[in-house]
């Protein structure tokens, strides 16, 4: 039984997914969108939504946890002050997943990640 176990594997060691998903979400801040298969975006969901609820707070600390996980100044940086300031009304679905359908070599289930423009 698999209660109580969140996340999903995507047929991965524990340290090759900890690395890719550090990776997307890198990219996912430095340009706003990207572009991966369909299970691998809505799991990204959860880490990108988690580093703008630490930029949201602001704090040295929070500032700290963004760096321990992302690893580019430039982009912590940017996420303090640009999204933070962009989310700063808004209390979560700071992510949007538009599927563009099958990949052509292996007809995967592609889609778009990207940062919510609009603010509400």
């Amino acid at each position: 039984m698999r209660h109580r176990k969140a996340g999903v594997k995507l047929n991965r060691t524990s340290s090759h997914r900890k690395a890719m998903f550090r990776n997307m979400v890198t990219s996912l801040f430095k340009h706003e969108s990207i572009k991966t298969t369909d299970a691998k975006a809505k799991e990204l969901r959860k880490h990108a939504d988690k580093m703008i609820t630490l930029a949201k707070r602001g704090d040295l600390h929070s500032r700290r946890q963004a760096l321990a996980y992302i690893r580019e100044k430039d982009v912590v940086h940017q996420l303090f002050n640009d999204v933070a300031e962009k989310f700063g009304s808004r209390e979560g679905g700071y992510t949007r997943v538009i599927k563009l359908g099958p990949r052509s070599g292996d007809a995967a289930p592609m889609s778009m990640i990207e940062l919510v423009k609009d603010n509400l």
